[in-house]
C-alpha cells in the first residue's frame, strides 16, 4: 500500500512505526486474547497503559512531581471553560494575549465566566505577527495569563516566554512535544492530541499542583482538575485507546532521541519549506519571520485563481489537506513531528514544477 502525505492541521499524521504497532496489537494486545480498546478502564493493563504513558511524557518534557498531568476528554476548546473555572474566582480577572483565531475562541469563553483583559492583541496586524511584551497591558494581581504558544491557523508562534508576575496558562495544541520546553516556566499546559500526541479523542492537562483545588463552586465534575488529579484521569471511563496510542507516540519520540533531536528536524523542514516560498515571486507568507511557526506554514499564490488548480494537482500527487483554513484561505502545509523531512522535500518539488508550469 502506498501512503500519501497529509500535511492536515488535526487530526493530523501519526508516526508509521506507531501505527503499525497498533496494527499488530490490535486483535490480540500482548497475548491478552482480545484489544486494549475492549479492556476496562479499571483493569491492571490500562491502569499500567495509563502510567506508563504518563512516566514516558514527564521523562519527555521533565515534567516534574510539582504538576499533575492529566489525560482527560473534550479537546483544548473545553479548556477554554475549565481555565477559568478552575483559576479565575468570582473576583478575579485575567489576563489574555490575542494572536488568532484560537486566542479569539478562549478570550470569548472566559468571558462566559469572569473578567478578562485582553492585554494584547495583534488582531490589527492581521495576526501576522506577536505583540511585542513591552505593549501589554496587564492586570494587576491576575489571576493567570492565557497566551496561545502556536497559532494554527495564522502560522504565528511564541520563541519567548513572557515575563508576568502571574501564572502561565498555555494551549500548546500545536506545538507540545515539537521542541524542549522548561515546564516550570508555565502554570497550566494543555493541548489536544491531534497534532503531536496522538489522535482525536484525548487531551492533555499538565497543571502546578499548587494551582489544583481552586474550582468554582459551579465547575462541574468534569471540568475540574482537583478530581481529575484525585482520581488518575479515570473519574470517569477515559479515551483508553487514544491514550495508549498516545504512549506509543511517547516511545517513538524517546527512540528518535527525544524533544531536542525533534527540534533539529522540525527547524530544517520549516527552513527548507520557508527558503521555497521566500526565494520565489509565486509564492508568499504573510507572517513576520521571527514569529513563523515551526508547525503550521501557510502560503498564498500569486494568482489565487489558481488555488482551485494547485490544491486537485496537489491532492493526485499524494499531497493531501493543504488546503488553508476558510478564515484566511490559500494554503497550509502543517509539518508536525510525524510528518517527515521526505514530505516537506516532495512537497517543495510540487510547488517549484507548479510554479515553472503556472508563473
Amino acid at each position: 500500500m502506498t501512503r500519501c502525505y497529509n500535511f492536515c492541521a488535526g487530526p493530523a499524521a501519526l508516526p508509521v512505526p506507531v501505527l503499525e504497532r497498533a496494527r499488530d496489537e490490535m486483535l490480540n494486545w500482548h497475548g491478552a486474547g482480545l484489544s486494549i480498546m475492549e479492556m476496562s478502564h479499571r483493569s491492571t493493563e490500562v491502569m499500567g497503559v495509563a502510567a506508563r504513558a504518563e512516566s514516558a511524557l514527564r521523562e519527555l518534557m521533565g515534567v516534574s512531581d510539582d504538576y499533575a498531568v492529566l489525560f482527560l476528554q473534550g479537546g483544548a476548546s473545553t479548556q477554554f471553560s475549565a481555565v477559568p473555572l478552575n483559576l479565575l474566582g468570582e473576583d478575579g480577572v485575567a489576563d489574555y494575549v490575542n494572536t488568532g483565531q484560537w486566542s479569539k475562541k478562549a478570550i470569548a469563553e472566559a468571558k462566559r465566566f469572569g473578567a478578562v483583559n485582553v492585554a494584547a492583541s495583534s488582531e490589527d496586524a492581521k495576526f501576522s505577527t506577536i505583540p511585542p511584551r513591552e505593549d501589554w497591558k496587564l492586570s494587576d494581581n491576575a489571576a493567570y495569563l492565557h497566551y496561545t504558544p502556536n497559532e494554527t491557523i495564522g502560522g504565528v508562534e511564541y520563541f519567548w516566554v513572557p515575563e508576568v508576575d502571574a501564572p502561565l496558562v498555555v494551549d500548546m495544541s500545536s506545538t507540545i512535544l515539537s521542541r524542549p520546553v522548561n515546564v516550570a516556566d508555565y502554570g497550566v499546559i494543555y493541548a489536544g492530541a491531534q497534532k503531536n500526541i496522538g489522535p482525536a479523542g484525548l487531551t492533555l492537562v499538565i497543571v502546578r499542583r499548587d494551582l489544583l483545588g481552586k474550582a468554582d463552586a459551579k465547575c462541574p465534575a468534569m471540568l475540574n482538575w482537583q478530581k481529575a488529579a484525585d482520581n488518575d484521569s479515570m473519574y470517569n471511563t477515559p479515551p483508553t485507546f487514544a491514550l495508549y496510542l498516545a504512549g506509543l507516540v511517547f516511545d517513538w519520540l524517546q527512540e528518535c532521541g527525544g524533544l531536542a533531536a525533534m527540534e533539529v528536524i522540525n527547524r530544517r523542514k520549516a527552513q527548507k519549506l520557508y527558503a521555497a516560498i521566500d526565494d520565489s515571486p509565486f509564492y508568499a507568507n504573510p507572517v513576520e519571520i521571527p514569529s513563523r511557526s515551526l508547525m503550521n506554514v501557510p502560503f498564498t499564490l500569486a494568482n489565487d485563481a489558481l488555488d482551485k488548480q494547485f490544491l486537485a494537482e496537489a491532492d493526485a500527487a499524494g499531497l493531501l489537506n493543504l488546503k488553508g483554513h476558510r478564515s484566511v484561505g490559500g494554503m497550509r502545509a502543517s509539518i508536525y513531528n510525524a510528518v517527515g523531512e521526505d514530505a516537506v522535500d516532495t512537497l517543495i518539488a510540487f510547488m517549484n514544477d507548479f510554479e515553472q508550469r503556472n508563473g
